[in-house]
């Protein structure tokens, strides 16, 4: 039996010049960081004492006899493209629900296609680990998604990742000594809003319209830089990085109608009048969470202005996608 654990992410800059339309063309950079929520994969060879092959636990229950009857297209799709013959019984638990905005789609790519290797007996790198998941989800379930979630979930940690080029993904983790980690990680504050549309339906419709946005994501691109120069400073109060995330989110809400809402706008309006900086709805677009960067000293304000959404209190994490369970395969 395997168990994988791969983290949720946070995205702070950069969202949208990820995707291939976009930096195959004009090359893309993101920023963003792995939190300690998790999506669990367990899977282990199914004994054959059952008139089925394949047993996977999601949201639904499927049992099937044979890989192309699964209906879940990322257990469908890893399953063929590590060509398994022999049955496979996988499960999934998530410590925040799907379709929020914090990249799970792709952690449960990435933390499935982990488990399955480990399963097979066999090692990948962090790096491949990410690029055979995006593989899957833009190649082959051709998914309008781009391809920072992969990265984060795989490779983990606070990182600036540049899009296009020879390499296609580089990550460079952004050093930062513990206190100052840890005083960025306490002025920001993360409400959920409520479950958002299919994240690739909002994507499909931002890609649509990306040929129409240069201007928009060449200015998504220099603020990375200029919130890299923020976290690079030696200002630990990240003074101009909440403004930052101000300006991105304005941009962002533009490029589509699909992004936001007159609830989310609500919601986004009343954190800023409560004393927040700065924020930005998480993920494609149309619900899931928020994030707000908010002086310790107006945090409860906050709160209370938001008391009807769930606040979900977070820690960064750095280790991406591991096996935290592996015990020998059982022989029938």
């Amino acid at each position: 039996m395997i168990i994988s654990r791969t983290p949720f992410r946070i995205s702070f800059f950069g969202g949208g010049t990820d995707y291939p339309v976009w930096y195959k063309e004009h090359k893309g950079a993101v920023i963003g960081a792995t939190i300690n929520k998790y999506c669990y994969i367990t899977c282990r060879y199914l004994p054959p004492f059952f008139d089925y092959k394949f047993r996977i636990r999601y949201t639904k229950r499927e049992e099937t006899s044979s890989i192309p009857e699964i209906k879940h297209p990322s257990v469908r799709e890893c399953l063929k493209f590590l060509e398994y013959e022999r049955g496979v019984e996988i499960q999934h638990n998530g410590d925040l629900p799907a379709m929020s905005g914090l990249g799970s789609s792709s952690a449960f790519t990435v933390g499935l296609l982990n488990a399955l290797y480990a399963l097979k007996g066999r090692m990948t790198t962090k790096r491949q680990l990410a690029l055979n998941a995006i593989h899957v989800e833009q190649d082959i379930i051709r998914e309008s998604v781009g391809s920072q979630d992969q990265t984060h979930a795989a490779f983990g940690g606070f990182n600036k990742i540049e899009f296009g080029g020879p390499q296609e993904i580089s990550v460079f983790p952004i050093p930062m000594e513990h206190g100052k980690l840890a005083s960025l990680q306490g002025k920001l504050m993360l409400f959920f809003t409520g479950f958002s549309r299919i994240a690739s339906d909002v994507a499909a419709d931002k890609i649509e319209k990306i040929g129409k946005k240069n201007k928009d994501l060449k200015r998504m691109t220099e603020i990375t830089d200029e919130a890299l120069k923020i976290i690079n400073s030696d200002d630990r109060e990240f003074k101009g990085f909440g403004k930052l995330l101000d300006e991105q989110w304005k941009i962002k809400r533009d490029i589509s109608d699909l992004i936001s809402n007159q609830r989310i706008d609500e919601i986004y309006e009343e954190g800023l009048s409560a004393g927040a900086e700065g924020g930005k709805l998480l993920g494609a677009g149309g619900g899931g969470f928020m994030l707000f960067f908010v002086k310790s000293e107006y945090q409860e304000k906050v709160k209370q202005r938001l008391k009807g959404l769930l606040h979900v209190p977070f820690g960064f994490e750095n280790l991406g996608s591991q096996i935290i369970y592996y015990a020998p395969p059982t022989n029938f």
